[in-house]
């Protein structure tokens, strides 16, 4: 046996004696039940329970190869049985022998040496062996139970020995129910509130003392005016004739002194009693930090409780699959919170079904392809960042094919065709997590009906993590999940739209930035924003929460934004303030509030203003829904300018050109025309026009250059340029945004409105 297995056998026998303890316990409580003579079925219900006690503890005792407990359990387990069958019934005489037993056992338990040499020379527990009997019960008790109780030390009293008491070191570990954990844990997440409120009186006397500043400059800027009247006062006072009274100037300036004084006073306690809050706060800060840590930490399981369960399903699908397959566990030593384990069962049950049915191929498959005839299915576990923990199921089978993926959407009519030609390798990967969207041609009970990878997304998001996915072809696909490795607090970013208060969880905000009304440009008349060189959705999240819209931005005002992400997808929110980022508990939601669209639950600020946490993957949603972001039309939208605005239309197809002058034409606006890029800057060099709609895939000069031209262009840098197009993928859309364009509109969703919208907001 390896030095590991050892170590695996020495803790496995340590969990042993805890339950071994707790069985023997229950055996003696049955006992001595039985001694009091219960009633007939209440007997039954005794002896019943002592044998399953004893039959338990026999199993457990073979699996940690404790041979000496397992010989006595079988020797319990005969009595018991023999009880039950009514072929003798319970004695004093019997019962002094069974307790004489229970105290060798517990004897056997306590003693330091026990299983040593099993260890030593034994395999490990998982190779099953005939338990060898010890001597101190002879062979023949297995067969008669009066012989053996009598091989016994005779010595032993009725009941657990004192000196077996006495020997008996004190339990390390003790079992809690989880129900009372959790409540444990509730209690220390509600301590999050008192460390949130202890934080709001430092940040509210820090104001009253800053307050109390402002008016010590303000004091110290009137005192050459206090000084005047002082001196006024005074001479007023001693030059009357009679016994001098205090005029109203006098008792003014006295009152003033007085109150400077008083003032004073109160900003030292104000001063003394911020510093002493500010400690107060560190410690109850320390205090709870240390208890939630504590908590979590009761409620964190191995990985191997929920992995146990695996390798058996993946067996048992490959085998009605007609499939085989090696599978492995890596990391499963690493500790996560008992309710996200409890969480993400499911969804990994429908990651391995997938693996099986979608992923691997039969073996005779795999020949053909040159590979091994098993397949090599892989789940692995490691940490991540300290606090979140990564797990990949990854496989080394047929991988995805995106073309039956966007056939299926396509289908279910989540996306149309159009778009499923556009779409990139990555963005066509995503669609496997949506609902309805399956490869399967037929739905089995095993796969088919496109709920699996949806559900594995919902769970992964609704814990606050994130899943992606990678595979090509012929060679595997790999999924990985994020998540946190426990679930209690989180931290939210705190912002505010149309005057009211919402948190935002951090994990899904990537940054927050600032812009300009200048800075939003209108691709497929939707708004965006240029990042990194990518055009970024932009939505107004007070119009999202369908909250009254604030006044149109200045152009010359900046704004602030969050970009929110999930997956692939990205979409920024145009928010009023950004006010802080805090710790946050998370209050559910009850009846009948249980499912707010765009709202995940509720926290209790430290103000004890209730602020809504929002559902990042709700409000990706509901953008979705709505078409994205359409631009805004603004009740004070300027009419075209009929005598001053001229637009240069770039396009090579006449009936395209002519298409695009008609219609510039009849809104009122003065058209020319160029029949490609070339052309259209030779124009631009000496003519003047407010803005340039042009076709991209031209001859000599195309839409793409032709901007580029503009932009570098000194005179020409500012001039609008509006690109019209059959180009529709993301990178075509993305080089367009960094070359200049001011707008993108795809031909294959043109619609006139849209063109004419972004002209009015740019000529």
């Amino acid at each position: 046996m390896s030095v590991q297995e050892q170590e695996f056998l020495k803790s496995l026998r340590a969990t042993f004696k805890v339950e071994a303890g707790e069985h023997l316990q229950a055996i003696a409580a049955g006992l001595l039940e039985l001694e009091g003579t219960p009633p007939r079925e209440k007997q039954r219900r005794f002896i019943e329970t002592v044998f399953r006690a004893a039959h338990s503890l026999k199993g457990a005792a073979r699996a940690v190869n404790f041979a000496e407990v397992e010989s006595i359990c079988q020797s319990l387990e005969n009595v018991f049985a023999a009880w039950k069958r009514q072929e003798s019934v319970p004695s004093p005489q019997e019962m002094d022998r069974l307790h004489r037993l229970l105290n060798a056992a517990t004897k056997t338990l306590n003693t330091p040496e026990a299983g040593r040499d099993e260890c030593r020379h034994t395999p490990p527990p998982s190779r099953p062996q005939a338990a060898a009997q010890p001597e101190t019960v002879a062979p023949s008790l297995a067969t008669d139970p009066s012989a053996r109780v009598e091989a016994t030390p005779a010595a032993a009293p009725p009941s657990f020995s004192t000196g077996a008491i006495e020997k008996a070191p004190v339990s390390e570990t003790v079992r809690i129910s989880v129900a009372k954990l959790d409540a444990q844990l509730l209690e220390a997440e509600e301590m999050l509130v008192a460390k949130l409120t202890a934080g709001q009186r430092v940040a509210d006397l820090r104001e009253l003392a800053r307050q109390l500043e402002e008016w010590s400059k303000e004091w110290a800027a009137v005192q050459p005016v206090m000084r005047a009247l002082r001196q006024t006062s005074e001479r007023t006072t001693s030059s009357q004739r009679t016994a001098p009274q205090p005029t109203g100037l006098t008792r003014l300036v006295e009152f003033v002194d007085w109150n400077h004084d008083y003032l004073r006073s109160l900003e030292s306690k104000v001063t003394t009693l911020r510093r002493t809050s500010e400690q107060d706060h560190k410690v109850v800060g320390k205090l709870v930090d240390d208890l939630l840590e504590d908590s979590k930490k009761m409620l964190m399981l191995p990985f191997a409780t929920l992995g146990a369960l695996f390798p058996k399903l993946v067996r048992d699908l490959c085998r009605d699959q007609g499939k085989e397959s090696d599978f492995a566990i890596r990391g499963e030593e690493f500790e996560i919170d008992k309710r996200i384990l409890e969480e993400m069962k499911d969804p990994f049950i429908h990651l391995l079904r997938n693996c099986v049915d979608h992923g691997i191929e039969t073996s005779e498959q795999r020949v053909k392809l040159g590979k091994p005839p098993r397949a090599t299915i892989r789940l692995v576990v490691s940490p991540v960042n300290g606090n979140k923990i990564e797990l990949i199921v990854s496989d080394d089978g047929t991988g995805i094919d995106t073309e039956k993926v966007k056939e299926s959407a396509v289908r279910r009519g989540l996306i149309s065709p159009e778009q499923a030609r556009g779409m990139s390798e990555s963005e066509a990967m995503l669609l496997i997590f949506q609902t309805d969207v399956s490869t399967s041609q037929i739905i089995t009970q095993l796969s088919g009906r496109g709920l699996g990878l949806a559900i594995v997304r919902e769970k992964t998001e609704k814990l606050g993590g994130r899943v992606s996915v990678e595979s090509r072809r012929h060679a595997g696909t790999t999924i990985r999940i994020i998540l946190p490795i426990a679930v209690t607090t989180f931290r939210g970013i705190l912002v505010e739209v149309a005057n009211r208060q919402f948190i935002v969880p951090t994990v899904q905000v990537e940054r927050v930035v600032r812009f300009k009304a200048t800075d939003v440009q209108t691709v497929e008349g939707r708004e965006t924003l240029s990042l990194n060189g990518r055009a970024v959705a932009l939505a107004r999240l007070a119009e999202t929460l369908e909250l009254p819209l604030a006044e149109e931005l200045d152009s010359r005002a900046a704004a602030l934004a969050i970009i929110l992400g999930v997956a692939d997808q990205r979409v920024a929110f145009a928010v009023d303030a950004v006010l802080d980022e805090q710790e946050v508990l998370v209050k559910r939601l009850g009846k009948p509030l249980s499912r707010v669209r765009n709202i995940a639950g509720a926290t209790v600020l430290g103000s004890g203003q209730v602020a809504p946490i929002l559902n990042v993957t709700d409000l990706l949603k509901s953008v979705r829904k709505n078409g994205g972001v359409p631009v805004p039309a603004t009740a004070d939208a300027r009419p075209p300018k009929t005598e001053s605005a001229a637009i240069l239309v770039v396009e090579d197809s006449i009936t395209s050109r002519m298409l695009l002058k008609g219609i510039l034409e009849s809104a009122g606006y003065k058209v020319k025309t160029a029949v490609d890029g070339l052309e259209a800057f030779t124009i631009l060099r000496t003519q003047h026009f407010d803005l340039v709609v042009s076709d991209v895939e031209m001859p000599r000069l195309n839409g793409f250059d032709l901007t580029a031209r503009i932009r570098a262009d000194k005179k020409l840098a500012e001039l609008p340029v509006v690109l019209v197009t059959a180009l529709e993928t993301r990178e075509d859309r993305e080089r367009g945004i960094d070359v200049g364009a001011s707008a993108y509109l795809v031909k294959s969703s043109f619609d006139q409105s849209n063109l004419l919208e972004a002209i009015r907001r740019l000529a």
